[in-house]
């Protein structure tokens, strides 16, 4: 279906493409990378990046959950702010830490997806016994991590520390870092990712 030129005037003004661009590149991501996460092809998040295809509703979900991002990231301006928003079970997406993984290193879901403009990342986190150690990886910012069941050891900077049930580790994100479930049931944890600035 084509869409009438005051209705796709209308919806270039929220500048949808150059949002999901943005995040895109915030994240480090390829189009193929972004791809694998949602399930959609290099060259359909192409043309909706260039503004060429306005996205379905469902296919933005897909987006805006791969980022961490509400829906209403894209339709509203970055001056506007939300003080309070609700994330339910039922609405998450369990992701794994590489897309396509036969035995991903662990599996994450967004807390806080909905929220606009935050400061932080939260996410309910599983690392499975038996799976493989996650690969070091570094990012801005300091990191929370409480471990809820189960032991989990996170190597950062080359330094090996395990956290049982109720344990709390927090750190300088800068450093390199990578988890792992320990033998026999792994962990779950809560992970906060705070953002530098």
């Amino acid at each position: 279906m084509t869409l009438s030129d005051t209705l796709a005037t209308g919806l270039g003004e929220y500048q949808i493409g150059p949002k999901i661009r943005a995040l895109r590149v915030k994240k480090g991501l390829g189009q193929t990378q972004l791809g694998e996460h949602t399930g959609l092809s290099a060259a359909l998040l192409s043309k909706i990046e260039r503004g060429q295809l306005f996205p379905t509703l469902p296919t933005l979900l897909r987006i805006a959950m791969v980022f961490g991002v509400g829906l209403d990231f894209f339709f509203q301006d970055s001056d506007q702010k939300r003080l309070l928003v609700v994330t339910r079970g039922k609405d998450r997406m369990r992701l794994p830490n590489v897309p396509g993984a036969a035995a991903p290193s662990f599996y994450f879901e967004s807390l806080d997806f909905p929220a606009a403009d935050r400061k932080m990342d939260a996410y309910f986190a599983q690392f499975p016994a038996s799976a493989a150690p996650s690969e070091p990886h570094e990012h801005v910012g300091t990191e929370l991590i409480y471990v809820i069941a189960g032991k989990l050891l996170v190597r950062c900077d080359l330094r090996d520390t395990v956290l049982a049930q109720g344990d709390a580790m927090h750190f300088d994100s800068t450093a390199p870092h990578s988890y792992h479930g320990c033998e026999p049931d792994g962990a779950t944890a809560i992970v906060v990712a705070l953002r530098a600035g």
